[in-house]
């Protein structure tokens, strides 16, 4: 079954009016916006890092906002528990019964600030939510209604009380960006909007209205769905998964899920671009944040200049076009 023509070219327009909005206030983070808005119409999550004031938890409300969704945002600490991200059953004395009081992964747009001050044992209450849409509590299990998308950020900077995600939930987010801060220009158009008073947060998004609504975005990733991926092209996407699991200096190359990522992914790419058809750019492009947090080197490899991104760089390279 075709995508119709029509549905992409919906999405593009919403699209395009998403990044003017967003511009008003957020300068830079393009890439950023577009992966975001990659993964909530391929289903998947998003890691982020970078330094503190990038612009993220910004970048993240405002989005949520315009697509219509709900957004929670949830602090870590190292002595964070998996009930206060899920949620817990409280006895209510008047009623006699359990009430549910949930947590902040019951939303649409979740983002997780500084996810690796999580200790493992709370790492792991995202797992199942991220995979099956779903949480349990004391033995109940709820869905979590779609749109659903977590986003994390972690800080590379600061070790201390800091623990490594552990590589299956680090396997579950569908892309990961390393944020870099603004160029010159970028740093100057800052200081000129906050001369110019353009800087004000809470005016901006009080104002913010909604170009989107959950009920279109569902319509709109299963549309998406349907856009078409060439069999040489799904033979490029092997190519490229399985020679990060044979490259010499790869302890442990990417899983099938990176797979699943790039054409789920490559699908969203090209229908933001109004493209029923996935071009070998597209997997290209996606490529990087796909792969390069999936792929585990060789301790030979980790203690030299050797790099997940350098290896990802060079099997494109290597591998033909079709």
């Amino acid at each position: 079954m075709t995508v119709p023509a029509g549905d992409l070219a919906t999405l593009a327009a919403y699209y395009k009016e998403i990044r003017k909005r967003m511009g008003d206030f957020i300068v830079g983070n393009e890439s950023l916006v577009e992966l975001c808005m990659i993964a909530l119409l391929s289903g998947g999550h998003l890691l982020m890092e970078g330094t503190p004031g990038t612009g993220k938890t910004s970048m993240v409300k405002t989005l949520a906002r315009l697509t219509g969704c709900e957004f929670a945002r949830f602090q870590c600490a190292v002595d964070s528990q998996p009930a206060d991200i899920i949620g817990v059953r409280i006895y209510d004395q008047e009623r006699r019964d359990f009430t549910l009081r949930k947590g902040p992964i019951f939303s649409n747009f979740l983002l997780i600030d500084e996810i690796n001050r999580l200790a493992p044992k709370t790492q792991s209450a995202f797992i199942e939510a991220m995979s099956e849409r779903q949480a349990t509590i004391d033995g109940i299990t709820m869905p979590i209604a779609p749109p659903f998308i977590v986003i994390a950020t972690q800080n590379p900077f600061e070790f201390e009380g800091t623990f490594p995600l552990i590589e299956a939930q680090k396997d579950r987010f569908m892309f990961s960006m390393t944020l870099s801060q603004l160029d010159r220009d970028g740093e100057l158009e800052i200081i000129r909007r906050e001369h110019a008073g353009r800087l004000d947060w809470d005016a901006f998004y009080s104002n913010l209205k909604p170009v989107m609504n959950g009920k279109l975005i569902l319509s709109l990733i299963g549309s998406v769905a349907r856009v078409h991926i060439d069999e040489q092209l799904l033979g490029y996407i092997r190519d490229i998964v399985v020679a990060t699991r044979n490259h010499s200096d790869v302890h442990i190359g990417a899983s099938s899920r990176a797979s699943i990522a790039l054409v789920r992914g490559c699908k969203a790419l090209a229908a933001l671009k109004e493209r029923t058809y996935v071009i070998p750019d597209d997997i290209k492009y996606l490529a990087m944040p796909v792969l390069q947090h999936r792929i585990i080197l060789t301790q030979e490899a980790q203690i030299s200049t050797i790099s997940p991104s350098g290896i990802i760089g060079e099997i494109l390279e290597r591998i033909e076009v079709p």
